[in-house]
């Protein structure tokens, strides 16, 4: 039997491919509202109230369990998928996404500027969130068949911009226009409400009993999952490292919190999920490959664009508002379909929370390594230098991006047919 066809055995009864897209699409968005309040929308508002750049840059410690959930992946996997019975993703899913509730309240009470505990409840958000993580990924590589993976793509992706819109837009125009207790408070209860359709639905129960154990050694081994790590680390440096200083570079230029919010909500939620769509259209034209170096030379074009802005000076907020859209939007966007489309053909679905997580904790390691960094050349160097340099690794990057990615599609599952 193929990987995708003991993919679709395993998830049958669960119900439509819809429905599943849509449950698990209500919490991409809710993970992803945690992370445009944490990653996009904090560092705006604590620049706002004055706070310098090299400790704005410290919010990306809050990646840190992005980054090592890795380590608890194969505990959290091998309960999720007991030897026999149904899977406990939607347990896990219900207790990650209460603490991350609750912990968003606490966050209203205590307000911005008490910068050391509030970062010590976003680390235990991200906690609970990579947690869920590992639950959701696990759940949709064996839910869908790989005739619907690209409709999983498009969910992740999706999903991430709607709920980066909801978290950096809408969660900024509510701590501009009414404060910051209310808009903690209205993004907790947005969670609680996306998660209810996945908490809610049926469970994966196997046709045969479980007899794989889940574990870290199963997924190393595999070539084909060590060139994905690779390709994930140089995605994220090429696409993530110019974008974190984006918002405080805005702030600085003169825009303030609301029109910053209005323009990353609306216009972030058009403009990415379009492109997410559109670049599912393009990976199945095209493949991935030529979709992720077109998506890595026009971000160099406007991270060399937002350099030159800040080194001149002056440039009008709509050319800037553009390059920003264009840059952490569309681009984003368009390559991070196709990059997601080789994470899922990689993952096995006998342990595709374990596999899914190896990848995006490599992701994150880069992302926090490229959070610090960039705060720091920014606060001493200055936004052009900031993005200059940016543009310089996207550059270096595009050619061992596009021979890891020569391949669209990974053939690890033969050896276990």
């Amino acid at each position: 039997m193929t990987v995708a066809a003991s993919s679709a055995s395993a998830a049958r009864g669960l119900g439509s491919p819809v429905a599943i897209v849509l449950a698990i699409g209500g919490l991409y968005v809710g993970q992803s509202i945690i992370g445009g309040v944490t990653f996009t929308a904090l560092p705006s508002v604590l620049r706002d109230r004055g706070l310098p750049l090299d400790q704005i840059g410290l919010t990306y410690l809050a990646v840190l369990p992005w980054v090592l959930k890795f380590l608890w992946a194969p505990a959290i996997e091998r309960y999720r998928l007991p030897p026999t019975g149904q899977s406990r993703s939607r347990s896990i899913v219900l207790i990650g996404g209460l603490i991350s509730a609750v912990c968003f309240v606490l966050a209203a009470a205590i307000g911005p500027t008490s910068f050391v505990p509030l970062m010590a409840l976003l680390v235990v958000v991200a906690f609970a969130a990579s947690t869920v993580d590992i639950a959701c990924d696990g759940h949709a590589v064996e839910s869908l068949s790989e005739r619907y993976h690209g409709w999983g793509n498009a969910a992740q992706v999706g999903g991430a911009y709607l709920g980066s819109a909801i978290g950096s837009g809408l969660f900024l125009v509510l701590v501009a226009r009414v404060d910051w207790a209310q808009a903690m408070i209205v993004m907790a209860a947005m969670l609680v409400l996306l998660g209810l359709p996945f908490v809610l639905s049926p469970g994966v129960t196997p046709v045969s009993p479980r007899t794989h154990k889940p574990s870290l050694r199963d997924a190393l081994i595999r070539p084909e999952m060590r060139r994905g790590l690779a390709l994930a680390a140089l995605y994220a440096v090429s696409q993530k490292w110019g974008l974190v200083m984006l918002g405080p570079f805005l702030v600085d230029s003169g825009l303030d919190l609301d029109s910053l919010g209005v323009v990353n909500g609306a216009g972030g939620m058009i403009i990415g999920f379009g492109c997410a769509l559109l670049g599912g259209a393009l990976v199945r034209l095209w493949g991935a490959r030529p979709i992720m170096v077109l998506a890595l030379v026009l971000q160099a074009a406007t991270l060399s664009a937002l350099a030159a802005a800040a080194w001149i000076g002056g440039a009008s907020h709509v050319l800037l508002l553009t390059l920003a859209l264009t840059s952490s939007s569309a681009i984003m966007a368009l390559g991070f379909v196709a990059l997601y489309a080789q994470f899922m053909a990689l993952s096995d679905p006998r342990q595709a929370g374990i596999d899914f997580t190896l990848l995006q904790c490599m992701d994150a390691l880069v992302s926090i390594i490229g959070g610090i960094g960039a705060g720091w050349t920014a606060q001493h160097f200055g936004y052009s230098a900031c993005f200059g340099l940016a543009a310089l690794l996207v550059v270096i990057a595009t050619g061992p991006v596009a021979m890891l990615s020569r391949r669209s599609r990974f053939s690890f599952g033969k050896e276990y047919c």
